[in-house]
């Protein structure tokens, strides 16, 4: 099959390496520190007690994390091929544009900025706050310096909105420093960037392998072993059987159902999958990674693979250390569980085990660290979207341009950091991330199906690395996304809808920004 004729800016397109003025400075290490950044956040120390809770088992808190797995490695796999296609700054925008068309680039952009992007961030960077009030115990999120409103809940359909507070604590406020902080950190050049990235995901790679080796050898408790594995592994499998039924609430304050194993690990992806998204923030970079074609392949590969095992192996610590089943109103950690951790804590409630009073400051620090790198992650990389937008005149001018010194999208940096403060003082972006899993996975899928279209439309494409498994794994993801996506939307309707109306919004909005660019190009 020939390949189809290609319009001249379509030719300039998948023609350019690297997008104009932008200088290659990321090595590989510096890659794959960017996707197992990105990728650590807080999740890791928090998912697990709503897991424990939902499926009951250890196994299948397990579980959720191996299928997280299988589907992130796949992803990445997937995703190399596009990246050694159309190593451009933009990247995922780049892929669905190319693919599908640029409704769809498009469609990726909006919710990235308005939600996925910003959002993450903000979350992680008031985290940061959060836990620094560990060891400075005025910085919290109820010592308000100025609180605006409180917005009631509002029930609508399975979703209930509002029931937050805005304004500015001293948590949203350290927040929000971090975020412009990483925002001006970033202007100054992508090397600097990617400096501080490197030294602080060597140090989450550090504090997490200090975390699972002090789970798996020092801090093994015998109550936790005996309840979470019994003789011959017979409590791990505890109601982990084909047969075996999981109560599932249907959205907030719906029915309960009993569900199988199929149903309920689906269910558990929204905290197992969250925790290990980003992955794909090296692609958004691609203008600025030495040998892109090679280098980006390899980074989503060795980064996703790295953060995969250290989550499988931290959740196995976990379990060696807190007994899953807990009472609630327990005194202690140990008596609390994974289920119950205080405040779903349960990295904090693992070394307070270990170490006792010292745990709490130990894991804080290891959060700050975590959390800190994540955020300088996702800020690097966000901007580069937009960039990529404002290039196809899909965005503000503005932000297509490149600061004169340091070559850096410095405009881009500024707006995501406005937008992601705003966030923060809202209060509302922890419920926006509740709804992102259901749209970035639509997201994943739609571009794993432009690889598909992609061999068919240009069959003779440079592909310096093609897709390992292909069509198989591409495949494999499609159909276990796309079931994931289907049971979200049956029994977790309050993450699921509001995301896709996120999206769908995006529609009017690419409809008037395309037209006001055509008439101002005519």
């Amino acid at each position: 099959m020939a390949t189809p004729e290609l319009t001249t800016s379509e030719k300039q397109r998948s023609e350019t390496s690297h997008a104009p003025g932008m200088v290659p400075t990321l090595g590989l290490f510096s890659s794959t520190a960017l996707v197992a950044g990105s990728m650590i956040g807080s999740g890791i120390f928090l998912v697990n007690a709503d897991i424990a809770r939902t499926t009951n088992s250890p196994a299948l808190v397990v579980g959720a994390w191996i299928v997280t797995g299988i589907l992130t490695m796949i992803g990445a796999l997937s995703y190399g091929e596009l990246a050694a296609m159309m190593p451009k700054a933009g990247g995922q925008y780049v892929y669905l544009r190319e693919a599908l068309g640029p409704m769809w680039g498009f469609l990726y952009g909006w919710t990235l900025f308005m939600v996925i992007q910003t959002g993450t961030i903000a979350a992680v960077c008031v985290a940061f706050g959060k836990f620094l009030g560990v060891f400075f115990p005025t910085i919290s999120t109820t010592h308000w310096l100025w609180h605006i409103a409180h917005v009631p809940p509002i029930a609508l359909g399975p979703m209930v909105l509002g029931n937050m507070d805005i304004g500015v604590n001293t948590a949203n406020l350290t927040g929000i420093i971090v975020v412009f902080f990483l925002a001006v950190v970033n202007i100054f050049g992508v090397k600097l960037g990617a400096l501080i990235q490197n030294i602080f995901t060597s140090a989450k790679a550090l504090s997490m392998a200090g975390l699972i080796l002090l789970t798996l050898t020092i801090g093994r408790n015998a109550t936790a072993m005996a309840a979470n594995f019994g003789s011959n592994m017979s409590e791990f499998w505890r109601n982990a059987g084909w047969h075996a039924m999981h109560p599932v609430q249907v959205g907030i304050g719906g029915p309960i159902v009993l569900v199988n194993l199929v149903v309920v690990l689906a269910v558990v992806q929204v905290g197992s999958l969250f925790s290990s998204d980003a992955w794909n923030n090296i692609t958004f970079t691609a203008g600025e990674v030495k040998n892109p074609r090679r280098n980006i392949p390899l980074s989503l590969v060795l980064g996703t693979g790295f953060v995969t095992t250290v989550y499988v192996l931290a959740t196995i610590g976990y379990l060696m250390v807190l007994p899953m089943h807990g009472d609630p109103q327990g005194t202690t950690a140990l008596a609390r569980g994974i289920q119950f951790a205080a405040e779903d804590r349960v990295g904090t409630a693992a070394l307070a085990v270990v170490f006792h009073s010292g745990g709490a400051y130990l894991m804080a620090a290891a959060i700050m660290i975590s959390t800190f790198g994540c955020a300088n992650g996702l800020s690097l990389a966000g901007a580069r979207v937009y960039y990529a937008m404002s290039q196809d005149g899909l965005f503000f001018r503005s932000v297509g341009k490149l600061n004169e010194k340091y070559k850096t999208p410095a405009t881009g940096l500024m707006v995501q950091a406005c937008w992601t403060a705003l966030l923060c003082i809202s209060g509302s972006y922890s419920q926006l991330l509740d709804y992102i899993i259901f749209a970035a996975l639509v997201f994943y899928m739609l571009t794993i199906l432009g690889l598909f279209v992609l061999r068919v439309k240009q069959p003779d494409a440079s592909r310096p690395y093609k897709a390992l498994g292909y069509p198989v794994l591409p495949g494999l993801y499609i159909v276990m996304a796309s079931w994931i996506c289907i049971v979200l939307l049956r029994y977790k309707p309050q993450y699921t809808w509001p995301g896709l109306a996120i999206v769908v919004l995006g529609a009017p909005v690419y409809w008037l920004w395309s037209r006001n660019s055509s008439s101002k190009a005519g």
